[in-house]
């Protein structure tokens, strides 16, 4: 995890501004929403194939190569973008991804216990917290440059450190035993027991109430962030008219208040009470969102208020919701599950992008009023996982 800022630093400075970059090289908001589902479609064929590549090369390898195809390829053909074919480049490049997210999360929760899963989830939404503060030297370079140049200069430094870091940490981490045995067993199974392992894996989903309840939650979860990191920057600045270089502010503005939050509220949160600050996490950040929506045109204190929400939903959500995933998952299926986990959210989240130009095309706002469905929906089956948890929890007492 030390060198997760290596990562996010420069992804932070970038991710603000990619849509307006794109709309900048004469991309309009109908083809990024196109762009934005074709990339979400090919990861569910990388998503497919991420369970088996994780268990046959070992997370560290799979991790290694399909970091550098997926992230320093696509950085450097963002920076050297001219129209939208790059960007279709890029993305098909990109949309490999989905392998190293499945060695990643293997290595990260293999070889741990449940119980510090939480902390290593939290740790990481802190050092993405601090990385998010230096967002507004995107805005800075913006003033200075112009958009295109800056960002050109912003998907540069993201190739360099982003490649520096995947050589680093490869050398830096070692395999899992789980890994090394995954690795072994693969190396003699036939592509006819490799498919049925994967059915018996999507039967055995689909017949746990909690495991459909919990992956239910983290697939609206990844909904609203393909939705709101594709259509919220273009938002603050051709529906709000905010600056380009002034947005940059507003993932300060968020880091500044999950920093707090993690440091002086988080501690306090009792692991009996996870589960209920997740529902109320989640209304938060749907409340967060209808202030967004009702912001008039240049209301700053609207949106500032709507990120500070935003944050505190997402601070009492999400390192949970991502340990609540890992905990379900037993450790001798995690590849392959998290592989069909990966599946089911891009079946479902894919249609993102073109629902979302669709819906900005009719009403910018639109977009938003998803996002708050999709947050309002997700507390209503926390709900349900909570109490199918608490009949379990009776059953077991009574059996005992």
């Amino acid at each position: 995890m030390l060198y997760e800022p290596m990562f996010l630093l420069p992804y932070s400075l970038y991710l603000t501004y990619a849509s307006v970059y794109m709309l900048e090289l004469g991309v309009s908001e109908k083809q990024i929403g196109l762009l934005t589902s074709l990339g979400l479609i090919l990861q569910i064929f990388t998503s497919l194939i991420s369970g088996y590549l994780t268990d046959r090369m070992g997370r560290k390898r799979a991790l290694m190569i399909f970091d550098l195809v997926s992230w320093s390829t696509a950085t450097l053909l963002w920076a050297c973008s001219q129209n939208i074919w790059f960007f279709l480049a890029a993305i098909i490049f990109n949309s490999f991804q989905k392998v190293p997210n499945t060695a990643w999360y293997c290595l990260l929760v293999e070889d741990t216990k449940p119980g510090e899963r939480p902390h290593i989830f939290n740790a990481l939404q802190l050092i993405n917290i601090v990385c998010g503060l230096f967002a507004p030297l995107g805005g800075l370079l913006v003033s200075r440059l112009g958009l295109v140049p800056a960002n050109r200069i912003m998907y540069l430094i993201a190739f360099v450190s982003m490649t520096l870091m995947f050589i680093f940490r490869n050398y830096a981490t070692h395999e899992t035993e789980i890994g090394l045995r995954k690795k072994r067993e693969q190396g003699t199974l036939q592509p006819g027991v490799i498919l049925r392992d994967y059915w018996q894996v999507v039967k055995m989903v689909f017949s746990s109430t909690p495991l459909l309840l919990i992956f239910g939650i983290y697939i609206l979860y990844q909904f609203q962030l393909s939705m709101r990191n594709t259509y919220l920057s273009i938002y603050l600045v051709k529906a709000l008219h905010f600056s380009e270089a002034f947005i940059a502010w507003f993932p300060a503005v968020t880091s500044v208040s999950m920093l707090l939050l993690i440091l002086f509220v988080v501690p306090r949160i009792k692991s009996a009470y996870i589960n209920r600050c997740m529902v109320f996490g989640f209304l938060l950040s749907a409340a967060a969102m209808l202030l967004q929506v009702m912001a008039p045109v240049e209301g700053t204190y609207w949106i500032v208020c709507s990120t500070i929400l935003f944050a505190v939903g997402t601070i009492i959500t999400y390192p949970y919701l991502e340990a609540s995933v890992a905990n379900v998952i037993q450790d001798e299926e995690r590849a392959k599950v998290f592989s069909i986990l990966s599946v089911m959210i891009l079946l479902f989240v894919s249609p993102s992008g073109i629902i979302g130009g669709w819906s900005y095309a009719i009403n910018p706002r639109l977009p938003f009023i998803l996002i708050v469905c999709s947050f309002a929906l997700s507390a209503l089956l926390m709900i349900g996982f909570i109490r199918k948890q608490a009949a379990a929890a009776a059953g077991g007492s009574l059996s005992a």
